[in-house]
């Protein structure tokens, strides 16, 4: 389901236009069953969208969605009172699917060294990351607050709910599922401009910004230290607008359904910290390994909470990625957080505060995009050689910005910084993150430039790869 293709808007005003003639339909026939139809229309068309981008998607998808909750319905039945220990079966069970197709290759022929062909070039279903996440946290939260287990029908909206499901937020049970308990097609006009507001700015970050930018990003230096930050700072930014710009079309979505999602970004480009950039990106990633690895294991009230937090930023990166630089940028950002907890005291000028995170932030972005890892040792040693830093390879850097391709590079550059500047501006004056960005006149600017200035060519999200 890739919000920027033309493709995915026609099935899915395809699809809602047959929902509501039925419906339409069924309300003068049946009227007593339109909540039940509002509800197996709606995972209906979560299930048709995703056999859209491939039938291996849609199944894995209801194995584990079918395995889940089949296996919480035996464990509240027969061994309520012992539950939690039937996590350690149901659990594995879940997460089964995602170890193969993520992380089998990576163990089984790189770790361990064998060569079997099965584990190679596997193509990852489409939101497994994603899903299976928000299953395990549905079956723990279950267990843990001793609550019943919902309706199968509300389940399989909570599970499947289209707009999230491919690339998050990773929602809690607590916050969707009564909403999905609820769920009815009602068309309010208030939720479907804020919704397309948030669709409007999630298609400009994506399709004007980072597919732009993702035309001139060149990692191939591995010498001059100018253009490995060049690299840095283009993937950075790519990443991040790429990635909040689907959150913010899935917001937008579900809000045109009546649906609250969690703002998965609040603009982390304006953090003063690495712990506060933490707090502002993928948010419910963060939220779930604090709340199910951190704070099971002592959080911050231990006397070994530096070592609790290099655990969680090393998973976390392993969740990113089956390769050692995932792993490298994760314990990165541990030790990036174990620095700033023990500096916290220090008082240090907001915007020299600033300027450190980013730097801290996207030096680690190498480690995410390297994927060789002699190379990314190569290119790390790099950036931390002063001697690098000489006049050959700033006239390099500086040749290569003086071309066509340089100077269109620094246009977009230029907008993004604007960007950037109007995300500062939102959460300094209004303290409500893309707040100017939603406001009339800003709409129908974001509007223009993405028709005027989208690439012919349509970029895959790259979360989609995880």
């Amino acid at each position: 389901m890739n919000f920027a293709e033309l493709r995915f808007w026609e099935f899915l005003f395809g699809a809602l236009t047959v929902i509501l003639v039925v419906r339409y339909l069924c309300a003068h026939l049946a009227r007593s069953a339109l909540a039940t139809f509002d509800k197996i229309a709606l995972f209906s068309l979560g299930l048709f969208l995703l056999l859209c981008v491939s039938w291996v998607t849609f199944l894995i998808f209801l194995a584990v969605a079918i395995t889940t909750y089949v296996g919480l319905a035996w464990i509240l039945k027969y061994h309520a009172k012992h539950g939690s220990k039937y996590l350690f079966v149901l659990i594995p069970l879940q997460i089964l699917p995602l170890v193969y197709y993520k992380y089998g290759d990576f163990f089984v022929n790189r770790v361990m060294g064998f060569n079997v062909d099965a584990f190679r070039n596997l193509v990852i279903p489409v939101g497994i990351s994603f899903y299976t996440f928000q299953k395990v946290a549905f079956v723990i939260d279950t267990l843990a607050l001793k609550s019943p287990l919902p309706r199968f029908l509300d389940y399989l909206n909570f599970a499947g709910f289209f707009p999230q499901i491919v690339a998050g937020p990773i929602e809690r049970k607590a916050n969707l599922l009564p909403q999905m308990e609820k769920f009815r097609f009602r068309w309010l006009p208030e939720k479907i401009n804020e919704g397309a507001g948030w669709i409007v700015v999630g298609l400009f970050f994506k399709c004007c910004l980072a597919d732009n930018l993702a035309g001139y990003f060149n990692g191939s230096s591995r010498t001059n230290p100018y253009l490995i930050w060049k690299a840095n700072l283009i993937f950075g930014l790519r990443i991040y607008y790429d990635f909040a710009g689907y959150s913010l079309v899935a917001v937008g979505l579900a809000c045109c359904l009546g649906i609250s999602l969690t703002l998965n970004f609040r603009s982390p480009y304006c953090s003063t910290s690495l712990a506060e950039f933490w707090r502002r990106w993928h948010i419910t990633l963060s939220g779930w390994f604090r709340d199910y690895v951190y704070i099971p294991m002592g959080g911050g009230r231990v006397k070994w909470w530096a070592f609790n937090i290099a655990v969680v930023f090393i998973v976390s990166g392993a969740w990113h990625g089956a390769g050692w630089n995932f792993i490298l940028w994760g314990a990165l950002h541990g030790l990036f957080l174990i620095a700033n907890r023990l500096g916290g005291k220090l008082n240090v000028p907001r915007l020299l505060a600033w300027g450190l995170t980013m730097v801290g932030s996207f030096y680690a972005w190498l480690s995410f995009y390297e994927l060789r890892t002699d190379v990314l040792l190569q290119k790390s040693k790099v950036l931390l050689m002063p001697s690098a830093y000489n006049g050959e390879a700033l006239h390099e850097a500086i040749r290569g910005l003086a071309s066509g391709d340089g100077i269109a590079l620094g246009g977009f550059l230029l907008l993004t910084a604007l960007t950037l500047l109007v995300e500062w501006l939102s959460v300094t004056d209004k303290n409500e993150e893309y707040y100017y960005f939603r406001q009339p006149l800003a709409l129908g600017v974001l509007v223009a430039l993405t028709l005027l200035l989208a690439p012919g060519k349509t970029n895959a999200f790259i979360y989609f790869a995880f």
